[in-house]
């Protein structure tokens, strides 16, 4: 598969040198792999801070800003940041109260932003909360969800908590905001085709021309199953009930509903439905 780089090594640097080329009046990088906002963040709010490997665009960086994140860390692709970034980052969102941490839920990124806020708290005495998004219904079943993926849900996320810090709302009120996007958010994905990680240079798996792989994960975790590529209406059936069966609507319910390809360009071909849905719930807002 032909891609056009420079050096593989430099692609993370390079996409973050030209996102605060772009749009020096939305992003800024005050340390290496940290994004925040360019004019700081917002005074006299809870700060929101997210992070994690590339090769999701436009998650995570291109969530920072008004009314959603208010810095993030950047890994190499598919590879977590580092304890001292993340630490960073929570460091550039706070502004004396507090910072919730919200992310997908993968070991790396888990393990490293527990320790991030552990020396922000000892160094700088930040208050930190987290909350773990989990929307990926094949990743494990719902007896087991705290085990599941994050995935599309979490830009959801972003947003319900950002509005929530937007309205004044203390460290506690943003992570229960937060908490109930997350617990209400369930997604599938699906490929065609495979990726291919710019360090190594070959797909990371393999699709016949014919194929699709059904609940595929965000790096090409494995699915449900393979088949010859259904049609479109089919497939949107399928992941539909999927969604539905794990999280089942009640009569008048209210959902927002996203479809998008996880951060697909045209010869890497996923796709996801993510679904964020409450009884009675004002989490459109």
């Amino acid at each position: 598969m032909k891609k056009i780089l420079n050096q593989p090594a430099h692609y993370v640097d390079e996409m973050l040198e030209g996102m605060i080329l772009a749009h020096p009046d939305i992003y800024a990088q005050p340390s290496r792999r940290v994004v925040a906002r360019a004019g700081g963040a917002a005074e006299g709010q809870v700060g929101i801070v997210s992070g994690g490997g590339s090769g999701h665009l436009p998650v995570f960086t291109g969530y920072v800003g008004e009314g959603f994140l208010s810095a993030c860390a950047v890994g190499d692709v598919f590879a977590s940041p580092s304890a001292e970034q993340m630490a960073e980052a929570i460091r550039l969102a706070d502004r004396g109260k507090g910072v919730l941490c919200l992310y997908g839920n993968y070991g790396g990124d888990v393990m490293n932003f527990d320790m991030a806020c552990e020396m922000v708290d000892l160094e700088n005495d930040i208050s930190t909360s987290t909350v773990l998004l989990t929307d990926d219904v094949v990743s494990a079943p719902r007896s087991e969800a705290a085990k599941r993926r994050g995935v599309g849900g979490m830009v959801f996320a972003f947003k319900i908590a950002g509005a929530a810090a937007d309205e004044g709302l203390d460290l506690a009120g943003v992570t229960a905001a937060a908490q109930k996007a997350a617990d209400n958010l369930v997604s599938i994905g699906m490929a065609l085709t495979p990726c291919i990680i710019p360090q190594h240079g070959k797909p990371t798996f393999e699709l016949g021309e014919n194929e699709m792989e059904m609940g595929m994960g965000i790096h090409g975790e494995r699915g449900i199953y393979r088949s010859a590529i259904k049609t479109a209406d089919e497939i949107a059936d399928e992941m539909l009930d999927q969604l539905v069966s794990d999280q089942p609507l009640e009569a008048g319910a209210r959902i927002a509903l996203l479809v998008n390809s996880l951060g697909a360009t045209r010869k890497r071909s996923f796709i996801s439905f993510t679904a964020v849905s409450g009884p009675g719930s004002t989490l459109s807002g």
